[in-house]
């Protein structure tokens, strides 16, 4: 009698389970927006100056490749959206001289998908890609975040080699899909 009663008692809770439980619904709309922002740090123009030779027959001294420039980003994509890339171009071209670009690969505080360096790339008047591949991702914000930019000079034709002071050229940055 006290099993049968037990085994009763065991049931009874079992199907008295369901009868007392409750669920509720709640509906959360979320919305994420499409993003693509892109600058370069820190703001302010870099001077690059060729050194003359103090010997006759030697080459004119390239500047010191400067480093102190920072590409940062926010990407967000659709769901099926492409990957994004960065193209710089230049306003106009020295004549006898090549501008090289190279991004290094991303480092410092930020996440997602981040971008993949060209390696070096020389500038012209038609963007060049220098970072692909850039899908859900934040590099971070300001100097040391992002990808380190190495702006170089170096003749490429003497011939063509031409005395100039002061000549300002403006490197163009985009970002697009």
């Amino acid at each position: 009698m006290i099993l049968i009663r037990s085994i009763i008692l065991i049931v009874s809770f079992i199907l008295s389970g369901p009868v007392y439980s409750q669920t509720a619904n709640s509906t959360v709309t979320i919305a994420l927006p499409v993003v693509t922002l892109m600058d370069v740090e820190p703001t302010g123009n870099i001077t690059l100056n060729f050194t003359a030779p103090t010997e006759a027959g030697n080459a004119l001294g390239n500047p010191t490749p400067n480093t102190s420039k920072w590409i940062n980003y926010t990407s967000a994509i659709t769901p099926a959206g492409l990957t994004r890339r960065i193209t710089a171009s230049v306003n106009k071209v020295i004549d006898g001289v090549n501008i090289r670009l190279q991004a290094a690969a991303a480092s410092g505080a930020g996440g997602g998908t981040l971008g993949t360096s060209s390696g070096q790339v020389v500038l012209t008047t038609t963007p060049v890609t220098v970072i692909s591949g850039i899908g859900g991702a934040y590099t971070g914000n300001g100097a040391n975040n992002g990808h380190r930019l190495t702006i170089s000079l170096v003749p490429n034709n003497y011939a063509n080699v031409l005395t100039q002071a002061n000549t300002a050229i403006t490197i163009v940055y985009t970002i697009t899909e």
